[in-house]
């Protein structure tokens, strides 16, 4: 007689997904380390934002609802950043706008490298991936009201 078993689908991830806990072998006090998702996003944010080229972090409706933010003071070093965090590793997802008219190719490469290297160097986290979409290439000339039109 056949048994029925049902399984559930395993659910695809990117980085190993037991708990969200850091541990060393070398500490002789028992005890976990836990680090959260929106702490890796804000170490993922200030990087980004430190790479020259960069503009700003996230598509239109989130860079003006962060507008609003900075205006009372309440900047989210989140926005545009999505991250997953395992148990000993982290993967990254930005929405970059570049200032024009820095090389967007570069620009990437220096994110991602920025990212990775920020997020191994202050958790101890393994990057395994960080994603880099590019929603919009700012021009200088697109907030000063001031500026007279380009076209007649």
């Amino acid at each position: 007689m056949a048994e029925n078993k049902t399984t559930t689908p395993a659910i695809a991830t990117r980085v190993d997904r037991s708990a969200s806990t850091r541990s060393s072998d070398d500490q002789k006090v028992a005890g976990r380390i836990t680090i959260t998702d929106g702490v890796v996003a804000k170490v993922a944010g200030i990087a980004a934002r430190e790479v020259t080229g960069v503009y700003a972090l996230g598509g239109g409706g989130a860079r003006a609802l962060g507008a609003i933010r900075d205006a009372v003071n309440a900047t989210d070093l989140t926005q545009g950043v999505k991250v997953e965090v395992g148990e000993t590793q982290a993967a990254a997802d930005l929405k970059v706008v570049v200032e024009y008219p820095a090389p967007i190719g570069q620009v990437a490469d220096q994110v991602r490298a920025s990212v990775a290297g920020a997020i191994e160097r202050l958790t101890g986290l393994d990057v395994v991936e960080v994603n880099v979409e590019i929603h919009d290439v700012h021009i200088a000339d697109d907030d000063d009201d001031d500026a007279e039109p380009r076209v007649a």
